[in-house]
């Protein structure tokens, strides 16, 4: 199935692409939620227009976004949590607790899906990436410690 972008999909393409999707993921997520309408021949016509729009949206939208990637860039978290003697966590770090981390880090709501990383099991330091906008994704660093220990932080990194 041939479907024009309406707006930015993430991992599919910008706002007036024409994307060739599965059929149940056309016609089941994009065209209802509104982010694609089948390419017939009269919205093909109406290409230049949705790119000039989005590009418009994009870039304003970008601009609001890049202090607040500064912010996210040039930043850390750590979480004490219990873990046994091979340094498996005791549960999990999840993007739930990451991103209540980042939001009340930087001052702005953060939510779990705009966060990219599976859950974290293991103790020291992982690389996150959160998803402001299709094309601003920064990244920060997750140290996980054991309670009662200092976080070991890097001479870059600032608190």
């Amino acid at each position: 199935m041939k479907v024009l972008l309406l707006q930015d999909v993430y991992k599919l393409g910008h706002a007036g692409d024409i994307k060739k999707v599965a059929d149940g993921y056309g016609r089941n997520y994009l065209i209802p939620q509104g982010y694609a309408v089948l390419a017939t021949a009269s919205a093909i016509k109406q290409v230049d227009s949705i790119k000039k729009q989005a590009d418009s949206i994009r870039s304003q939208l970008n601009s609001e976004m890049q202090s607040l990637s500064e912010k996210i860039e040039n930043s850390w978290i750590a979480f004490p949590c219990k873990a046994g003697e091979t340094g498996k966590l005791y549960g999990s770090i999840t993007s739930q607790m990451i991103a209540d981390a980042i939001s009340a880090k930087v001052g702005t709501t953060v939510d779990k899906r705009q966060i990219d990383v599976q859950p974290i099991r293991t103790l020291g330091e992982h690389k996150v990436s959160v998803r402001l906008t299709v094309d601003i994704v920064p990244s920060f660093n997750v140290i996980v410690h054991r309670e009662g220990e200092k976080p070991v932080v890097e001479e870059t990194a600032e608190a």
